[in-house]
């Protein structure tokens, strides 16, 4: 049985290499709408704003292509299943390629209905269509990154994931700035940039697989691992996830289409408050990246089907003290500075006065959400699709009826307040599974 002590070092061996990572993927956020925010106005921010939600619409709904890749890895690796952590791979990566082609196929059908449906100006809707339409052609890259970066924390190998998500993340901050300030490209360069981003990410993860794991990847047999029979386990997994997913965007892309009813002003600050936030999840996020490494490879450390072993608990338990002190600091960080970050992402007067109203919101996002995250986490490592799908469907439903209940007296506020409350159902909902499980 492992120490506390011992826990804690492999939690921070794994935690560490993803959060490095992670810190630079809101920062590409930050350097794109600040960007924008310095040499465009309100409905260019608002427009990166739309055209991140578009590809939300996409991406989200693969994105079971980490997260089930991550647990079904984790527990072949603690079953020492070399064939299986090949199938796994490929099935991953082929699937990956496969839904990059039919997002190519049906992209122009879906800008435009989305665009239709959506209570945008047209200089929005404009802008957020030319970058899509650049940045449309990365699918290939970032669904497959998608799928390698769950496989290598399903390996234990954070560190792979973390010089992928490096590479992508300053190659896209670098190429963003050039293109955007010193081409003729402007505000739209940004696409540009996070489209040369998204190769070089894949380039880096093919080397990184190519030096690391040849061997494996001498097992890896894609008519085979493609076979029915063979994509059983990895379908009926997925399916969960791929309604969890569709549940997320209810809230995600519902939290950006609500706010943009309510004018290009209100839209940025939205947009802005959201990155600042996100800042948080990446934290948060490399400690529940460590919970479905662990959580997955100790619960059939003695072979067999996954159960929640005293090793797992004990894992939970340490987990879940690094989630609440995190909590505690950036709720801590976004009150005392909550000025400087919003200044920090524009300059305009008139979306930094719009913002201050929801500062309270920004303050209670971390302390709120940390738990909720940890316990995907758990799950996912579980391979317990259940349990988050159904959290997420119970998340979405609160989304949506506070809102409505709320909207026509707090106008705006009610969407932060919605989001609130979401966060708030997901951590109920999944501490008292994991009690059940």
């Amino acid at each position: 049985m492992k120490t506390v002590s011992a826990i804690n070092k492999e939690v921070l061996r794994l935690a560490l290499p993803s959060i490095l990572a992670n810190i630079t993927i809101p920062l590409v956020g930050i350097v794109d709408v600040a960007i924008i925010g310095h040499i465009s106005n309100a409905a260019a921010v608002g427009g990166i704003a739309v055209g991140t939600m578009l590809f939300d619409l996409l991406y989200w709904n693969f994105g079971f292509l980490r997260v089930g890749t991550s647990g079904m890895t984790a527990q072949a690796y603690g079953r020492a299943d070399r064939h299986e952590q090949a199938k796994l791979l490929t099935q991953g990566v082929t699937i990956a390629m496969g839904a990059a082609v039919f997002i190519w196929l049906i992209q122009w059908f879906f800008v435009t209905l989305v665009l239709y449906l959506m209570p945008c100006s047209a200089e929005v809707a404009d802008f957020a269509r030319r970058y899509f339409f650049v940045r449309i052609w990365a699918a290939p890259a970032t669904l497959s990154l998608m799928a390698l970066k769950g496989w290598f924390i399903g390996m234990q190998n954070t560190t792979a994931a973390m010089i992928t998500d490096i590479v992508v993340n300053v190659v896209n901050m670098a190429a963003s700035y050039v293109l955007a300030v010193y081409t003729p490209l402007g505000a739209i360069g940004v696409a540009w940039g996070t489209l040369i981003a998204q190769y070089a990410g894949l380039l880096s993860a093919a080397i990184i697989l190519l030096v690391q794991y040849r061997p494996l990847l001498l097992l890896c047999r894609v008519k085979e691992s493609m076979r029915p029979n063979e994509l059983k386990r990895f379908n009926t997994l997925n399916t969960n996830l791929f309604l969890r997913s569709l549940s997320f965007m209810v809230i995600y892309v519902g939290y950006t289409v609500l706010m943009s009813a309510y004018g290009d002003t209100e839209l940025a600050v939205s947009a802005i408050i959201m990155k600042i936030f996100m800042f948080f999840s990446y934290f948060i996020d490399g400690f529940a990246y460590a919970a479905e490494a662990m959580v997955g490879r100790e619960g059939v450390a003695d072979g067999g089907e996954w159960r929640k072993t005293p090793d797992v608990r004990r894992c939970a338990r340490v987990l879940g003290a690094w989630a609440l002190a995190l909590g505690l600091v950036f709720t801590l960080l976004y009150l005392v500075f909550d000025e400087q970050l919003i200044t920090l992402m524009t300059t305009d007067d008139g979306i930094r006065s719009a913002a201050r109203p929801y500062y309270i919101y920004l303050w209670l996002m971390p302390i709120l959400s940390a738990f909720a995250f940890l316990y995907d986490g758990i799950f996912i490592g579980a391979t317990q699709a259940v349990p988050v799908r159904n959290c997420m469907f119970a998340a979405a439903a609160a989304f949506v009826l506070v809102y409505i209940a709320t909207a026509p007296q707090m106008g705006a506020a009610a969407v932060y307040l919605a989001y609130m409350v979401h966060l708030i159902v997901r951590t109920i909902y999944l501490a008292i599974a994991y009690l059940k499980l």
